[in-house]
């Protein structure tokens, strides 16, 4: 499971995340027009330099890292420096130049959109800083799921444990169930439609929301398939723009550092066109990591034979 987030460092695989951010701020400069804003986890300060760009009156970047002494060099390098107010610390800790904020803007999404996220931050903010009726980009996240046949993987990731080096590590094949995989996954694997499963309006969630319980519902799409994993991605949405912006970091979109996060099955379901796999998805903060998350996805098949009804739940970390 990897456990770096590229925040902050624009390079050419973050080209969909950051020209989204880019054309959500540069197409509404009506928006940004002489407002004070927020950019939360501001990393090397893009985000910052844009909403200068499009009229900002004064915008302050915040982030715990020490990143942000390159990123006081690159704003300076940029003729910014009297426009930009770059503080390093905890936003509940930092003290902001300004009492209230017009717009906030924050790249938080990490892995299954949650895992390592900085959301918390982005609500404490928004509920201590953003004035009445002020703005946030982005304000919409969407999680999907789909199922995929993915034998050969499987085979490689979970079959390892049968035989090592003569020896059976069957023991460890729980461990790596319960371990969810972050890859990147060819559309033509999906067997099922994509499933909206749990959306969050950002102007409205809270820290409790977070740990959720959603139903959702797979509609199987090819005739005499195998499903062996169910995967996860997230749609990011900003509706405040006048021509709404959007981006996905699902199979069928292209390539984003956070992939799609993969959950195996132990058992392979065989399936037919038409048929469906519902259950839930559970997903909650873990007790003692708090950016890391406890995940229950239970399953089953609905078909009318019953050699291949299948049912089952599994626990996850990330």
């Amino acid at each position: 499971m990897p456990h770096l987030v590229n925040r902050g460092w624009p390079t050419q695989k973050d080209e969909v995340r950051t020209k989204s951010y880019q054309n959500a701020i540069y197409q509404n400069k009506h928006l940004f027009k002489d407002k004070i804003v927020l950019d939360v986890g501001c990393g090397t300060g893009i985000l910052s330099m844009f909403a200068v760009k499009a009229g900002a009156r004064h915008v302050i970047g915040v982030d715990m890292s020490t990143i942000i002494e390159k990123a006081k060099e690159i704003v300076e390098a940029n003729g910014m420096t009297s426009k930009i107010t770059l503080l390093q610390g905890k936003m509940e800790e930092v003290e902001l130049p300004f009492p209230k904020v017009d717009i906030i803007l924050s790249e938080w999404m990490g892995y299954f959109l949650l895992y390592e996220s900085m959301l918390d931050t982005v609500l404490y903010a928004r509920d201590k800083y953003l004035v009445t009726g002020g703005l946030i980009f982005p304000d919409k996240a969407t999680i999907f799921m789909a199922g995929i046949e993915d034998g050969e993987y499987k085979d490689e990731k979970i079959g390892f444990w049968d035989n090592v080096y003569g020896f059976d590590y069957t023991p460890l094949k729980h461990t790596a169930l319960t371990e969810p995989l972050v890859d990147t996954v060819e559309v033509k694997a999906c067997v099922t439609d994509p499933a909206r499963v749990f959306t969050i309006d950002l102007y409205t969630v809270t820290s409790a929301d977070l740990a959720f319980q959603a139903p959702y519902v797979l509609k199987v799409r090819k005739p005499q398939d195998f499903i062996h994993a169910l995967i996860a991605w997230f749609d990011i949405d900003f509706t405040a723009c006048h021509k709404p912006i959007h981006f996905s970091t699902g199979p069928h979109s292209k390539y984003t550092h956070w992939k799609q996060t993969v959950f195996y099955l132990r058992e392979v379901l065989t399936v037919e066109e038409n048929e469906t796999v519902t259950g839930f998805l559970m997903s909650k903060p873990n007790d003692k990591k708090k950016r890391d998350l406890d995940i229950t996805i239970s399953y089953r098949l609905e078909t009318d034979d019953p050699s291949r009804q299948a049912e089952g739940s599994l626990d996850y970390k990330m």
